[in-house]
């Protein structure tokens, strides 16, 4: 069996992550608060025994081969530990990190500084090439920490922890070792993209005959009668998705001849808020329908429909909207969940 090195100390000059002294025990264990209890779920405020078992504990996982490496970080000028950062391997090459501050030396990016050496040192001298950090999504503090040592948001574990008693949500986030560091560009762009929302585009298309009335399908999946179109795909623009959709459900691609409206559809049915763009299909004889295929899983039906059909047939937002578009297809109708948006006075320069 390989010896374990002895654990190091890592530094960037002022800070510094070492191992846990008995003397550091003393020092340390009175400046454990409700915020820390909180968070690291302790049933109260953490006690001297609690801080003492906690270093024996980690000495020892230490000491099997590095299962977990748990550092006290040191901050020049102060007389203890001002916290701990730990990794702990939870799979072969994967590590899970967690930190924390004591309550005298939060607003000091003690624990982000803190990260990065810890991040520097799991990669390299452990080998890891995963680390991941789990985040009550309350505990926004500790997000900031993550996002900013260069971890990208993954995803949500729905009900993925029980905290005081109740059942949590946990935010993921991971960082690989190949990743760009986050101070380069595409390091930073990587990371902010986890981070920031994702609206979802929706393209459909509107296509009206000789008599004023709309296109609408019968679709497999609700009641409501629909317009040809959908959902637009990631890295693809908005028009080629709606002739995608159009090429999918109904076998034919028609030329758009520009956009009719642009509406905002707030969260719905389990939906998020989402941006749709509705096209101009054009107008067409009535005959054209004959033209059209069905798909037969997702479409099961087409057929032509006047404004005053709609009612109960379609949707309450294709109720309100369907018929403005319809009464003006000439013009750009800026629209918020189906309604015309106001006007308000001030709005615009001049």
């Amino acid at each position: 069996m390989t010896a374990v090195p002895p654990q190091p100390t890592l530094t960037d000059g002022e800070l510094t992550l070492r191992p846990w002294r008995d003397e550091d025990i003393d020092l340390a264990y009175g400046l454990a608060d409700d915020e820390m209890a909180r968070w690291f779920d302790f049933p109260g405020t953490p006690t001297r025994e609690n801080l003492a078992e906690g270093v024996e504990r980690w000495r020892a996982q230490y000491a099997d081969d590095r299962a977990v490496v748990n550092f006290a970080i040191e901050l020049a000028g102060q007389p203890g530990p001002v916290g701990n950062v730990e990794v702990r391997r939870i799979s072969p090459g994967v590590g899970s990190v967690s930190w924390t501050t004591y309550k005298p030396y939060r607003g000091q990016r003690v624990a982000r500084r803190a990260v990065r050496l810890l991040v520097v040192y799991a990669f390299g001298e452990l080998g890891l090439e995963r680390l991941q950090a789990e985040v009550d999504p309350e505990n926004r503090s500790s997000a900031r920490v993550a996002i900013r040592s260069g971890f990208r948001r993954e995803g949500l574990l729905r009900g993925g922890a029980v905290l005081q008693g109740e059942r949590r949500d946990v935010v993921v986030y991971g960082l690989r070792r190949e990743d760009p560091a986050v101070d380069s560009l595409s390091g930073w762009t990587a990371l902010m993209d986890s981070v920031l929302p994702k609206k979802r585009v929706i393209a459909h298309v509107v296509i009206r005959d000789t008599a004023g009335r709309v296109l609408l399908c019968k679709v497999g999946y609700k009641k409501d009668l629909e317009l040809p179109g959908g959902v637009v795909e990631p890295d693809e623009d908005p028009a080629s998705g709606a002739l995608r959709e159009m090429q999918e459900e109904l076998g034919t691609t028609l030329p758009l001849a520009g956009v009719l409206a642009i509406d905002w559809l707030p969260r719905w049915e389990g939906w998020g808020d989402a941006i749709e763009i509705l096209y101009d299909g054009g107008q067409h004889d009535a005959s054209f329908i004959e033209s059209l295929n069905p798909d037969g899983f997702e479409i099961l039906n087409i057929a032509w429909y006047s404004v005053e059909e709609l009612q109960g047939l379609v949707s309450p937002l294709n109720a309100r909207r369907l018929p403005l578009l319809l009464a003006e297809p000439g013009l750009l109708h800026n629209l918020s969940d189906g309604s015309p948006i106001k006007q308000r006075p001030g709005d615009l320069p001049g």
